[in-house]
This record gives structure tokens, C-alpha cells and sequence, in this order.
């Protein structure tokens, strides 16, 4: 076999910078996957809590701000709570499209790193 042919290519620095690239984006790609998560069930929380004070009667409610719970009116915690609702959809659509991001960086690197190294490099989760 001549040199250059078979599997094994050489690593070169620009291509270890990719490997750890990849490998840095894909902990990224993850830690968004949880936090999309974490920021989907809060806004479901929210919309839970946003139904729950419209069934109910009472004028001054407990709303709990970090660990305490305070009595405010009705009003007051419906606008809380979609202020909360507001920062946390912006805050889930920045996520989303961070993740997108990570998406089509990880893609281009797959695309150059499977290029030069084909079936001796494993980029795929099992």
C-alpha cells in the first residue's frame, strides 16, 4: 500500500483544532437540549399558573418571589406572571436559535473532518 492510501490519515493541528471544536460544540448542543427543556416546562408552569388564578375568586393571592411568598392583589400577579411569561419565551427563542447555530457549525465541521478522515473518525452519538 502506498503512502497516503488506507485509513489512517495524518492529524494535523488545524484538524485537532476541529476535533476539540466539534467536541466543545457538541457540549454546547447539549447543555441548550436542557435548558430548552427547563425553559419549555417553565412556560408551562406559567400558562398552568396563569389558568389556575383566573378559576380563582380570591382578590389577594400568594405569589412567591425567590423562597417567599407574598400576598398580592389578583391583578398584580397576572401581570407578573406574563412578564415572567414574556422574558422566558425570549429568553427559550434565544436558546433556539443559539442551538441552530450550534447545529450548522457542527455540520461544517462533520462535512470537513468526514472529508478528510471518512470512516476513521466516529462524529455521530450512539
Amino acid at each position: 500500500m502506498q503512502q497516503g492510501e488506507g485509513s489512517e490519515a495524518e492529524v494535523t493541528w488545524e484538524d485537532q483544532q476541529n476535533i476539540n471544536t466539534f467536541g466543545r460544540l457538541n457540549n454546547r448542543f447539549h447543555e441548550l437540549e436542557d435548558e430548552i427543556k427547563i425553559a419549555k416546562e417553565t412556560n408551562e408552569n406559567l400558562e398552568d399558573a396563569s389558568n389556575e388564578l383566573i378559576l380563582t375568586d380570591e382578590e389577594v393571592v400568594r405569589f412567591q418571589i425567590g423562597e417567599v411568598f407574598a400576598h398580592l392583589t389578583k391583578d398584580e400577579v397576572e401581570s407578573r406572571i406574563e412578564q415572567t411569561k414574556e422574558v422566558n419565551s425570549k429568553k427559550l427563542e434565544k436558546l433556539e436559535e443559539e442551538k441552530d447555530s450550534v447545529v450548522a457549525q457542527m455540520a461544517a465541521l462533520k462535512k470537513i473532518l468526514y472529508g478528510k478522515f471518512k470512516d476513521s473518525i466516529n462524529l455521530e452519538e450512539d
